[in-house]
């Protein structure tokens, strides 16, 4: 929308791209229940930042006018309506209001406490549970899951969540240890009332404990040394608002209640040229999909940022513990269900990190050696989704890499099975516990702006060169480069037969040896899905029967499952979008990279889990004349990072 300098309110936001303030949140949530549009049982499911059109962001100059508008995601719990609305914070208006018919909206943080008191209060599962044995209700702890779509009535009419619960040995104790197996209470989230309880039958339920928390688990070691991390001159990065500069790297981020953690406008300054690299970068969706057919199991398909919010579900960072270093922290404002404000304090933490070695050669006929040390500045936060832990890593290198890294940790989903039982679809990881085979998929959306809006996206085999007089020693290969046409064209997996990757350019841009520009996606850990073609979770989740996805820039298509997956049919998503089969070459386009963990639980996982951690890298190819970080200084009051090899003491490059 276009408006005039006299009709902009005063503002000090110095960015476009900056996260709506609390004052700025406050006004939109007042503007709408001023409309006389919310009833009395209106929730607010999300109020964030509506991005301004990309061409607002990258011909924007400090100083100039914009306008400031919120998104707002809407539901009455009175007749389960839910609707998007558009607020012009700058104009003081609604100036869009959309009904979204069918639309189920996440679960919200609130909703989490009411759903577990309503089924608390259920007479029908306090008798179910009184059947096991269980007498002390505050005890016991009721997860909401998410109810999927298996084609029943309810599913398309009415807000569910199909619950499971544990109970605690004593008011601190790690309930996961003791699941009530067989229990499923059935909530209608709008009217938040129990509709039935499903008893599939009595289970014992394991007795051992599954504490985590040092004053539980007994001796700690006591023969590991400090460790100190310092910075007595202070980082390396300047940030102003949401904006950091670093080691020739300008990045904006932001964050919202759905996604969490968003990179922006990220741009490397290449020999005083600003070079701009990705325009956005974030989740766009994740799916945990279980591998039990068991009727308390078979429904675990949880869209944790669709269905519940990952942002909504950031933890407040802790120093020393979930970042160490000079750290900077920023702040994550929203709103609960009713409108008033939430602020997660410490959501984002910033700072920088030694990582090894970045490059070094030793000259044996001189005895000269270089070698430079790698550092990266580090962009995260951490989410806990019930029993799950994900943390998101953003991580920017000196050579130009950029790395996403999820790491998964937290508490295995649990459930009870005889103590003599050998699962199939499960690992027993405790007398009489048991935790279900699953899948971890998280879809990155890749808004790419390599040297412009410009872009093409090849795919690269690596291929044995074929016998003959042209390779006489059978030792030839070579890489092989196809431009992906089309979106159907781009519906690609990875092969590690070929090592196949895949590279973005700009074929406008060439280097000084006339290639295009380009970065290249570099897959780590993958998987395929192992559910079948067929089942519920494959319709509703289409975006992970591929790693790679290429489309062309449209900003209605934010989310590979859908704009509303929860109970979703599928419908809506990268599948049906990609279906339009649109040309992607020299235009503006958005990668979308699915990457798959396969979790067959051990012992080890238990009572909470090892750091897993799986992610990607985009880097540089044909991007800079030569390495970026040659320039990376020796290590101060360090010479030896610049000595004979004669100095072998030397801790520099270890």
């Amino acid at each position: 929308m276009s408006i005039n300098e006299a009709d902009v309110l005063e503002t000090d936001v110095m960015h476009p791209l900056e996260p709506l303030s609390e004052e700025e949140i406050n006004t939109a949530v007042r503007i709408l229940k001023e409309s006389g549009r919310l009833g009395p049982k209106a929730r607010f499911v999300s109020v964030s930042l509506r991005e301004p059109d990309k061409s607002v962001v990258l011909n924007y100059s400090p100083g100039q006018t914009f306008e400031r508008e919120a998104a707002a995601v809407l539901l009455d719990n009175a007749d389960g309506q839910c609707y998007e609305a558009i607020v012009s914070i700058t104009l003081g208006a609604i100036t869009s209001w959309k009904d979204v018919p069918g639309a189920h909206p996440n679960i919200m943080l609130d909703e989490f406490e009411e759903c577990e008191a309503a089924v608390k209060a259920s007479p029908a599962f306090r008798e179910a549970i009184a059947k096991r044995g269980i007498t002390d209700i505050d005890l016991v702890m009721v997860d909401p899951w998410s109810a999927g779509n298996f084609g029943r009535e309810e599913e398309a009419t009415t807000r569910l969540s199909r619950t499971l619960s544990w109970v605690r040995a004593d008011p601190t104790d790690n309930g996961y240890a003791h699941p009530i197996e067989g229990v499923i209470a059935v909530v209608d989230l709008n009217k938040m009332e129990v509709i039935r309880v499903e008893d599939y039958g009595v289970v014992p339920m394991p007795a051992k404990p599954g504490n985590y928390s040092p004053d539980r688990i007994g001796k700690l070691r006591d023969d590991l040394k400090p460790l100190e991390i310092t910075q007595p001159e202070g980082p390396s990065f300047t940030v102003n608002g949401h904006e950091v500069e670093w080691q020739k790297w300008s990045i904006r981020f932001g964050f919202n209640p759905r996604e969490g953690l968003v990179i922006h406008t990220v741009s490397y300054n290449d020999q005083g040229k600003k070079r701009p690299i990705l325009y956005r970068a974030s989740l766009s969706e994740m799916v945990v999909p279980y591998g039990d057919p068991g009727p308390t199991q078979y429904t675990k398909n949880a869209f944790d940022a669709g269905e519940y919010g990952i942002g909504a579900l950031a933890n407040s960072l802790t120093y020393g513990c979930d970042c160490v270093g000079h750290i900077q922290y920023f702040d994550a404002v929203m709103t609960n269900s009713r409108g008033e404000i939430m602020k997660i304090k410490n959501a984002i933490c910033m700072h920088e990190e030694d990582y090894g070695i970045l490059w070094k050669h030793t000259d044996w006929r001189t005895n000269d050696v270089e070698v430079r040390r790698s550092r990266r500045l580090v962009i995260s936060s951490i989410s806990t989704v019930a029993n799950y832990e994900y943390g998101f890593f953003w991580y920017f290198y000196q050579d130009g890499t950029i790395q996403f890294e999820v790491k998964l940790t937290g508490i295995l989903s649990t459930g009870s099975m005889p103590p003599d039982a050998n699962p199939k679809y499960g690992t027993m990881i405790a007398p009489g516990l048991y935790a279900p085979n699953h899948q971890h998929f998280f879809n990155v959306r890749l808004d790419m702006m390599v040297d412009g809006t410009s872009n093409t996206v090849y795919e690269v085999n690596t291929v044995s060169e074929s016998e003959g007089e042209h390779n006489p020693w059978g030792n030839a290969f070579y890489a092989q480069a196809t431009r992906l046409e089309t979106e159907s064209a781009a519906k690609r997996n990875i092969d590690l037969n070929t090592a196949r990757y895949w590279k973005i350019v700009n074929e406008r841009e060439k280097n000084e040896m006339g290639q295009p520009v380009g970065y290249k996606l570099m897959t780590g850990e993958n998987c395929a899905p192992l559910a079948h073609p067929s089942s519920s979770v494959m319709r509703r989740a289409s975006f992970i029967t591929n790693h790679v996805w290429v489309t062309p820039y449209d900003p209605s298509q934010m989310h590979a499952g859908g704009q509303y997956p929860n109970q979703s049919d599928g419908a809506d998503g990268i599948a049906a979008w990609t279906a339009a089969d649109r040309p992607i070459v020299d235009t503006d386009v958005v990668l979308w990279y699915t990457m798959g963990h396969n979790h067959i639980p051990r012992p080890e996982d238990w009572p909470v889990m090892p750091a897993h951690y799986i992610g990607f890298m985009l880097k540089p190819v044909g991007f800079f004349a030569e390495n970026p970080g040659l320039d990376v200084p020796p290590t101060k009051k360090a010479s030896h990072c610049s000595i004979s090899v004669a100095a072998k003491n030397s801790s520099c490059a270890s």
